[in-house]
């Protein structure tokens, strides 16, 4: 027995003690029961779409080549599958807003793999995870023409506002007209990994690579497992 059981021997607990004491584990289990509840239905909405994993701290290269000389007609093969079943839809998209296909591809690739029914936790909408408030009222946001034609309309945005810059406007993109006019240093965490992930994969095509070193990576670092998920979905072999 220690110098503090001598001091202070015990005493008897109160009659109201043992239903305090089983008030408290009824309530610790329902919040635990609760969040068992709850975590499937965030994890449903939730889009890994840019994950922060690996991403170094350090600035990558700028894209290689801002604005093609030639407009592309066909898609990369870097692609995941998910991606290249909209190969038709995405070309024809591009050729509407004359843009390189493989930037709506890589936009499409990182924002929802693919899947024309994601919707992200911020409230983000399908193929190209577009906010609320860029469609007009009888819009279906998850239509994917309608879904296309507003989320590139916003990156046109961008890149007139970037002068032709696709890296800053993959940045804008993602962070709004302030980050597409911001910088490396400024921008937050996860624009910076938006930017590293796309012009890592944009910058893989345009050197001619028939697999792309960043999109593996971004597979291994989460995106690969929400590809997963989209590839059953859309009724893919394996």
């Amino acid at each position: 027995m220690g110098y503090y059981d001598e001091m202070y021997p015990a005493m008897p607990l109160p009659v109201w003690e043992p239903l305090r004491m089983v008030l408290i584990l009824v309530l610790a289990v329902l919040v635990i029961g609760g969040l068992v509840l709850i975590r499937p239905q965030v994890q449903a909405q939730a889009v890994v779409a840019v994950p922060e994993t690996a991403v170094s701290d350090t600035e990558p290269a700028p894209i290689v080549e801002a604005v093609p000389e030639t407009a592309v007609s066909q898609l990369s093969s870097v692609f995941t599958p998910e991606v290249r079943y909209w190969e038709d839809e995405i070309v024809a998209w591009a050729a509407e807003f004359d843009l390189d296909p493989n930037i709506v591809a890589t936009i499409m690739q990182i924002e929802s793999c693919g899947d024309a029914t994601a919707v992200s936790r911020a409230g983000a909408q399908g193929l190209f995870q577009v906010m609320p408030f860029h469609f007009v009222a009888g819009e279906d946001p998850l239509d994917p023409d309608t879904n296309a034609r507003r989320g590139l309309a916003y990156f046109v945005e961008r890149l007139q506002q970037t002068g032709g810059d696709v890296g800053q406007a993959f940045a804008g993109y993602n962070g709004g007209h302030v980050a597409a006019a911001g910088s490396w240093e400024t921008w937050a965490a996860e624009t910076r990994a938006y930017y590293t992930w796309t012009t890592g994969i944009y910058n893989d095509i345009q050197a001619g690579l028939t697999d792309s070193p960043t999109l593996r990576d971004w597979q291994t670092n989460g995106g690969g497992s929400y590809c997963q998920l989209v590839h059953s979905k859309l009724g893919l072999t394996p």
